[in-house]
């Protein structure tokens, strides 16, 4: 009688805590769910459950619950504390993931939020795994003060001591401002929602009083403002589905951590495909442009690209590709944007992509056909020298295999900065289309020959024969490889093929830097 009696509480205690359960996981209820629906926003467990293979997620500290007495809070349920935190499989690998719900409190941050989000990056970076976040947030709950605060300032230190030893990425798909904007920043990878998303440190209304500048939302913070103006913004999505996919999209090309193999797609491309459209592309003048993101989808396997910051900084595109189902960042000036010219934001974009590569172990290809920096007093004085010697810089400390394709201009400084052989390329290859040389002939004869083109009896004659020497000596690859710095000279039809074989070469390089505790990069 006794062992029944006790079976029985056990059932009802069963009971309790199941309609518990469920009752946290309606989080804002019926009425806050539809209004976010109405927004075209999903909830966080609509995002969860869209990014996780179905059935995998593992909820951690559903429980949780907020314990400050102030201003009312001792009478309000929020369910999960506003924020549902976990892992599970993505494609089959284990991701952990912290998601805000914007239907419960509004998914404010306050201090055992911030510990749930702590606990499960605290988990991603003990197992190795990425670690997303899916933003959609009121803010710091004011009513806690200072604990919200201390809140972000933990997760703060937990996105730089996880930085370069697990994948960081950000998806933004509401409301992010003030301190909140942080974390997407020191996070490896920002994604945002069009005309749903926003993130910004001081909201319209503050900056109209402060300042009398009268902005929107979306002008100010909005997807499309920080994928084209700031570069805060790696991508720009449709939608909450759209946002998803893509940072699945985005994992499969990373590894699970610093330590991890790059993950190795199926591959049916062939490693000796030639691309003869490659031998058509570099125009017959060379003051014409031509799009090098279409070299880039000629290399890769099935011609698929994947491209970062695409809005941003068009003159240079950085992209993951695969070559024979490995994964490869591609780092190439673009001709038909502003002449591939390196400017201050390219060489942002740039170097950021190649720190991030060469932190989790991912080759590097390069495509040059630089003119040079950019002149003029806005990039002076927007500290181009300080900026420009970031990509030297990243470039110089990346050990991953380094590759370089000189497809047309190399000129000067900008030659050196686009992985020339003393900063570190393993390879260098040239197309025949290749001038690889300190400036252009018009602007290297006017300095080398200006007195004798000035007493000529005809200035102008004499300045294109002079003209046409140079170009015949340097407006080619074969000084270059003559002096061994480039390695060899191909068609451009045979660049897959010959990237193919020098990755496979060079998959188990090892360098070792001098011992240090950390280097100092020109911020």
């Amino acid at each position: 009688m006794a062992r029944e009696q006790g079976k029985g509480v056990t059932e009802e205690k069963i009971r309790v805590f199941e309609a518990r359960r469920e009752a946290l996981k309606t989080m804002g209820g019926e009425k806050m769910i539809a209004k976010q629906h109405e927004l075209g926003k999903l909830t966080a467990r609509e995002r969860l459950a869209l990014f996780y293979d179905e059935g995998t997620f593992q909820e951690v500290q559903l429980f949780v619950k907020h314990r400050s007495p102030l201003f009312g809070l001792d009478k309000k349920q929020i369910n999960a504390d506003g924020v549902i935190v976990g892992f599970g499989k993505v494609n089959g690998r284990t991701v952990f993931a912290a998601a805000q719900d914007f239907t419960s409190a509004g998914g404010s941050l306050g201090e055992m939020h911030a510990k749930k989000i702590w606990k499960v990056m605290d988990m991603a970076m003990d197992a190795r795994k990425p670690f997303v976040s899916m933003n959609d947030s009121g803010g710091a709950r004011i009513q806690e003060g200072v604990p919200a605060l201390d809140g972000y300032g933990g997760i703060f230190y937990r996105n730089t001591i996880g930085s370069g030893y697990i994948p960081q990425i950000t998806a933004i798909m509401g409301p992010t401002a003030g301190g909140a904007v942080y974390s997407p920043a020191l996070t490896d990878w920002v994604f945002m929602v069009k005309k749903s998303s926003y993130m910004y440190i001081t909201g319209p209304d503050v900056i109209k009083a402060v300042i009398g500048e009268e902005v929107t939302h979306d002008d100010l913070g909005g997807a499309v403002a920080h994928a084209t103006k700031s570069g805060v913004c790696h991508f720009a999505t449709e939608n909450d589905e759209d946002c998803i996919n893509k940072v699945k999209m985005l994992l499969s090309y990373l590894p699970d951590s610093c330590h991890s193999p790059l993950p190795i797609a199926s591959c049916a491309d062939s490693p000796d495909r030639e691309c003869p459209e490659l031998d058509k592309i570099i125009p017959d003048r060379a003051t014409r442009g031509y799009d090098m993101k279409q070299v880039v989808m000629a290399v890769a396997d099935n011609n698929e690209i994947f491209e970062p910051h695409e809005l941003w900084a068009k003159n240079i595109l950085v992209a993951f590709i695969r070559i024979m189902g490995r994964p490869v960042g591609v780092i190439a000036n673009n001709p038909k944007f502003g002449a591939g010219v390196l400017d201050t934001t390219a060489s942002d974009k740039a170097s950021r992509f190649i720190r991030f590569c060469d932190a989790f172990n991912i080759p590097l290809l390069t495509f040059s056909d630089v003119p040079g920096y950019m002149p003029g007093t806005a990039q002076e004085w927007a500290g181009i020298i300080s900026h420009g010697a970031k990509l030297l810089h990243a470039y110089s400390e990346a050990t991953v295999p380094k590759i370089t394709v000189v497809t047309r201009k190399d000129y000067g400084g900008a030659y050196i900065g686009m992985c020339s052989k003393n900063l570190g390329a393993d390879y260098v290859m040239a197309w025949p289309s290749a001038e690889i040389a300190v400036m252009g002939a018009e602007g290297a004869c006017n300095i080398i020959y200006r007195r004798e083109i000035n007493e000529a009896a005809d200035p102008a004659a004499r300045r294109a024969e002079l003209v046409a020497a140079y170009e015949e000596q340097f407006n080619n690859p074969y000084f270059a490889a003559s002096m061994g710095i480039i390695e060899e000279i191909i068609a451009p039809r045979e660049t897959r093929k010959r990237v193919a074989v020098l990755l496979d070469a060079l998959k188990d390089k090892e360098q070792v830097r001098p011992p240090r505790k950390h280097n100092n990069i020109p911020l």
